[in-house]
């Protein structure tokens, strides 16, 4: 599942013309690394979930799927920004019984995440999350940060931390089982009036059966302010992603 909604603010003003993930990421339009990723993964069942003024432009620019490596492709609507977990809680039809994999879509990675998938089919219930390696405290300032225990288990993830407890950022790529629109049903919105992803996060984390994997290489969120759009954009040029 891609998530590929919201207003895109912290892009205005590229954004005021456009949905944040039809803007070119090198020469291509920023979706199509989060397709190839899943694809890359072993994921053929895709659901796209968007938003606004702009959604017909991905059933324009993607169609069916099949020329991307998609052998299923859906598409559904979030009438507002209520976030990422409200969003998710969209595909419950279209996911039914069987575990699920969300990325958002203005992630872009170097590597593909393909062991991560391989991982959780083995482990079966729960969830799996990516975490990526960040050094830069005031950058962790603006992201979910774990905090482990002496084993190297996660205790709990905390949004935007003043004081982060690790150097590791949990990146836009989740794995949950058919439960989690369950756990969604019983979330309360937050202070910005959205469902938070967190907040399911830390259920898995209670319930002990929250396992992860930390990203090997290069992870941008793209939509996190034009400085890191334009990062991702040089680094993608120089490097290429979604490398094997």
């Amino acid at each position: 599942m891609i998530l590929a909604g919201g207003s895109g603010t912290r892009l205005h003003p590229l954004t005021r013309i456009t949905n944040k993930h039809l803007l070119p990421i090198y020469d291509r339009p920023m979706i199509s690394y989060a397709i190839e990723a899943l694809v890359l993964a072993g994921i053929t069942d895709v659901m796209v979930v968007t938003g606004g003024t702009h959604a017909g432009e991905f059933l324009r620019l993607l169609g069916n799927g099949h020329e991307h490596g998609i052998g299923r492709l859906s598409y559904s609507y979030q009438e507002r920004p209520g976030g990422i977990a409200e969003a998710l809680g969209l595909a419950e039809r279209f996911v039914a019984e069987e575990p699920v994999l969300v990325m958002l879509g203005d992630n872009i990675v170097e590597r593909t995440f393909r062991p991560t998938v391989e991982r959780f089919d083995v482990q079966g219930l729960g969830a799996r999350i990516v975490l990526t390696a960040e050094e830069d405290p005031l950058h962790l300032r603006h992201l979910g940060v774990p905090e482990f225990d002496d084993e190297g288990r996660i205790v709990r993830i905390v949004e935007k931390p003043e004081d982060p407890p690790s150097h590791y950022a949990v990146t836009g790529i989740y794995c949950y089982d058919p439960d989690v629109f369950r756990v969604i049903a019983t979330l309360e919105p937050s202070g910005r009036g959205e469902l938070e992803i967190t907040d399911v996060n830390n259920y898995y984390v209670d319930q002990q059966t929250m396992a992860y994997d930390v990203l090997d290489g290069f992870w941008g969120d793209a939509g996190e302010s034009i400085d890191a759009y334009y990062a991702v954009n040089d680094f993608v040029r120089e490097n290429g992603a979604n490398k094997g």
